[in-house]
């Protein structure tokens, strides 16, 4: 008897490539290569927001400070300058890379996934969930960045 193959849901399938797209404009070197990312799995008007971890949004919420820790960036060249920032900091500057977990999952127009930020040594140092909802033809239209 022959073991049956393993089913492989189209859907899910479709949100992890998705997944490995968004998470490989993160440690993208090239600006040029890092907008053209963006153009292609954002829509438009896309949206990114990101909620920082708890004592960056408690600083935030600290007396005299005022405001919110959400990052906001919307369209793509905001999207594009945002990533640019990340990428210096966290990249080029602290050496570390980005990775997906494998739970990539798709229901109907939104993709949920965890993410982790790895040293140079391999080392995990933080980590985050994703949802992305996209428009009709699958690009994003909100990108929801929680970090742990």
């Amino acid at each position: 008897m022959t073991e049956a193959a393993k089913y492989i849901d189209p859907a899910q399938q479709s949100a992890a490539e998705l997944a490995d797209r968004y998470v490989a404009l993160w440690n993208e070197a090239d600006p040029d290569r890092r907008r053209e990312l963006i153009a292609g799995l954002w829509n438009e008007e896309g949206e990114h927001l990101l909620q920082p971890p708890e004592e960056v949004r408690r600083i935030a919420a600290g007396a005299g400070v005022g405001g919110s820790a959400i990052i906001e960036a919307r369209g793509h060249a905001e999207i594009d300058a945002r990533a640019n920032s990340a990428y210096e900091h966290w990249v080029a500057t602290e050496g570390w890379s980005f990775r997906r977990r494998d739970d990539a999952e798709r229901v109907h127009d939104v993709v949920k996934f965890h993410w982790e930020a790895v040293d140079g040594k391999g080392e995990v140092t933080g980590g985050g969930l994703n949802l992305l909802v996209l428009d009709a033809a699958g690009r994003i239209e909100r990108d929801f960045t929680f970090v742990d």
